[in-house]
């Protein structure tokens, strides 16, 4: 997976999709930045040793979306952008739960119900 090259933009994202008022001209906070790094560096390892450069051929993308509560856990996994491949997304999807839980999400990625919505890619072989 390469999850790190996409954190800027997950972080970014997060503030968008949280709901917790941030304009989105606002450039995300160090705590808000290092919590979104925290979340993919604990979902990275889930998937085990990277693919070979010949097993490129075979990875696929699925858009995951992830509700975490105030207290770190996963609430919810949707899938957002299917890979096309019924099994692949569920892999995503079971990879996301066992990295949890998280720690806290920042106060200002909250919502008013106390949760945090991320979406993001995630690239995985077949």
């Amino acid at each position: 997976m390469r999850l790190r090259s996409v954190v800027r933009w997950i972080s970014v994202g997060a503030t968008l999709w949280s709901g917790a008022g941030l304009q989105a001209r606002e450039r995300p906070s160090r705590d808000v930045t290092g919590w979104v790094s925290a979340v993919i560096a604990k979902i990275d390892p889930a998937e085990g040793a990277p693919a070979a450069a010949g097993r490129k051929r075979g990875r696929r993308t699925v858009v995951v979306r992830v509700q975490i509560a105030a207290d770190g856990f996963v609430n919810r996994v949707d899938i957002e952008r299917s890979s096309g491949l019924p099994d692949l997304d569920e892999r995503a999807r079971g990879l996301v739960r066992a990295a949890g839980p998280f720690g806290p999400p920042p106060a200002p990625l909250l919502t008013p119900a106390g949760t945090t919505d991320l979406s993001f890619p995630l690239q995985l072989d077949r």
